[in-house]
């Protein structure tokens, strides 16, 4: 499968004055290649590969590695959730999430996007209410665009006012790969 891979740039997302240390590996998977970053405690950002190292300094970041995801006990936890979740054994995610690296209306879209379940979606403007700005359906496409762990944390789940698939870093076909992964899944419990 081929995926369109949007120039993301973690500098739209933080104002950190301070170098924080991190862990870094990637994971291969059936949607694309992921880098996830972590710090001893909690998982940083799971992007779309690559993500380059000049982004990661400006945006106040100093990996180490890359690494093993065995290596790194919270970058083993999440690698072994994501392949869990592609492979249809989990609908959630349990490692710890940083979201240092957001904005403060992109946690609150988060937060809203956290009641959208596994094999459900929601529209922008849905979410735009839910944080607190119901005409703010572009800037919460932004927000998404700008989520320092996707998957993890389901911004394939939003869609279009349509109902069409707009907008996502991993492209329209990692989108689409991702909600017929949840549907099929969600289905097969019913």
């Amino acid at each position: 499968m081929t995926t369109r891979r949007s120039p993301e740039d973690p500098t739209a997302m933080t104002d950190m004055t301070a170098m924080t240390d991190c862990h870094q590996a990637e994971l291969d998977t059936p949607v694309g290649r992921l880098v996830l970053l972590a710090t001893d405690d909690a998982l940083l950002a799971c992007r779309w590969a690559p993500v380059p190292e000049e982004r990661l300094r400006r945006a106040g970041l100093r990996p180490a590695g890359p690494a093993r995801p065995a290596g790194h006990p919270v970058l083993h936890a999440a690698a072994d959730q994501l392949d869990r979740y592609l492979d249809g054994r989990t609908r959630e995610f349990t490692v710890p999430v940083d979201l240092r690296l957001g904005t403060d209306f992109g946690r609150r879209v988060l937060a809203a996007l956290a009641g959208v379940g596994y094999g459900h979606t929601a529209r922008y403007g849905e979410l735009a209410r839910a944080a607190g700005r119901p005409t703010a359906a572009r800037a919460v496409g932004a927000a998404l665009g700008a989520n320092p762990v996707c998957v993890v944390l389901p911004c394939h789940r939003v869609i279009g006012s349509t109902g069409a698939l707009t907008g996502y870093a991993g492209g329209i076909e990692a989108k689409r790969y991702l909600l017929e992964l949840e549907a099929r899944r969600a289905g097969a419990a019913s």
